[in-house]
């Protein structure tokens, strides 16, 4: 059960990051289409590989992945940042759809920079990823906050960030 169940969370993720890759430059291609019929089925073949594709596969892709997380008891400090790049990967997903709605608007545009620097963070993203599942890299989190992780120790870190937090009092 635990093979089937990376296969699909490995599949899942290939899939989620090809759609992500691609999403760009199909939003750059819409700059050179003039012609209506044209420019529908190019928005109908973007609405498929977010909808059906990409969608889809990063839900399966994270919830594979959250039964990884109680079936590996995988806890390590590698692990907590391949879940933030994973987080950021999931707000450029939603990015991503939230510029193919802009994009094929009457007057929507996808420039050059934005595909270069779009396509660049994901690519930025996936190979964090890879790199962070791969070699598993010894990260020392007492070193970088040392006394994060005992109780308590959250509400002086953001007393610092944040100034003076007022409780409501029941």
């Amino acid at each position: 059960m635990m093979i089937l169940l990376k296969f699909l969370h490995m599949a899942t993720i290939a899939v989620w990051s090809a759609g992500l890759l691609v999403l760009p430059w199909l939003f750059w291609q819409r700059r050179f289409v003039v012609d209506k019929v044209e420019l529908e089925r190019l928005h109908r073949i973007t609405r498929f590989v977010y909808v059906v594709m990409t969608s889809p596969a990063a839900f399966v892709a994270i919830g594979s992945g959250t039964a990884l997380i109680f079936l590996q008891t995988t806890f390590h400090e590698w692990f907590s940042l391949k879940m933030v790049l994973v987080g950021g990967m999931a707000m450029l997903h939603v990015l991503a759809g939230l510029m193919a709605v802009q994009v094929f608007s009457r007057n929507g545009r996808f420039g050059t920079r934005a595909c270069i620097l779009l396509t660049g963070l994901y690519l930025l993203l996936i190979v964090g990823i890879l790199w962070l599942v791969l070699a598993k890299p010894s990260i020392d989190s007492n070193a970088i906050l040392p006394h994060l992780f005992d109780p308590g120790a959250l509400k002086p870190l953001l007393l610092q960030l944040f100034g003076s937090i007022k409780t409501p009092t029941p």
